[in-house]
């Protein structure tokens, strides 16, 4: 497969932002004067309590706490990604049909370039899923690679891109009778990144002929669907809490 040409991808889904949000404890001590009108002493003052510490702020950034694996360090799992079986994004709707957990990452991808772009970056589990549309028309897998930092993913899932693309996700074959042509012919193959998490991708059509120019928005729907209510939402939770949803 090395030798056919894939397109280096287009494929595009704009980066969560966190806000930054200071969270803390506001102590606001009322002192009351009292004044005798019969001339008594007045009582002793109250000491104001001790304020309390204000709680620490999360990661600040494009990313939050996702933004390292040092403030995201919990495993990703194949459930947190990929949990729904089946779903629909306006009016489009997708299956699962496989997944797999890789904790040696090189296994789940190809390519020269690839390979030492997810070794310098410090992989440590790589998780595939497949999916097909209602149709059976158009099929993918999608795999996330669990880095150290955002630098090292941005590397990731830019390695190896250009007209002649050598370096990508393996195909997942499911076991159904339409998934189970992944990795038979022409594909659309490239990357995304999230934080320290690289999303690779790998969509074609069943038959597997090569993609026309009309037919790459086709694919790129199909991703961008599959991602954003599977990946996306649980890369976003880290974001926000460093932990899975």
């Amino acid at each position: 497969m090395g030798s056919r040409d894939y397109p280096t991808s287009s494929l595009w889904r704009p980066p969560v932002i966190i806000a930054a949000i200071a969270i803390g404890l506001v102590l606001v001590v009322a002192v009351t004067f009292w004044v005798s009108a019969s001339g008594e002493k007045a009582p002793e003052a109250i000491a104001a309590p001790k304020a309390t510490p204000s709680l620490p702020e999360g990661p600040t950034g494009q990313y939050g706490y996702a933004a390292a694996r040092k403030t995201d360090p919990k495993p990703l799992t194949a459930k947190e990604l990929f949990g729904k079986a089946k779903f629909t994004s306006e009016g489009r709707s997708y299956q699962r049909t496989t997944h797999k957990s890789d904790k040696v990452c090189k296994g789940a991808i190809s390519g020269a370039k690839l390979e030492k772009a997810l070794k310098d970056a410090g992989c440590n589990q790589l998780i595939r899923a497949s999916f097909r549309d209602a149709k059976g028309l158009v099929i993918g897998t999608v795999g996330v690679a669990n880095l150290k930092t955002s630098a090292g993913a941005k590397k990731v899932a830019n390695a190896g891109a250009g007209a002649e693309r050598k370096d990508f996700l393996k195909p997942l074959p499911g076991k159904d009778e339409i998934s189970k042509f992944l990795g038979q012919g022409e594909a659309y193959a490239g990357g995304w990144y999230h934080g320290h998490y690289a999303v690779l991708l790998w969509f074609q059509f069943k038959d597997g002929h090569k993609p026309k120019k009309s037919e790459l928005k086709r694919l790129n729907q199909a991703a961008v669907d599959i991602t954003n209510l599977t990946v996306f939402a649980a890369l976003d939770t880290r974001s926000i809490s460093g932990a899975p949803a």
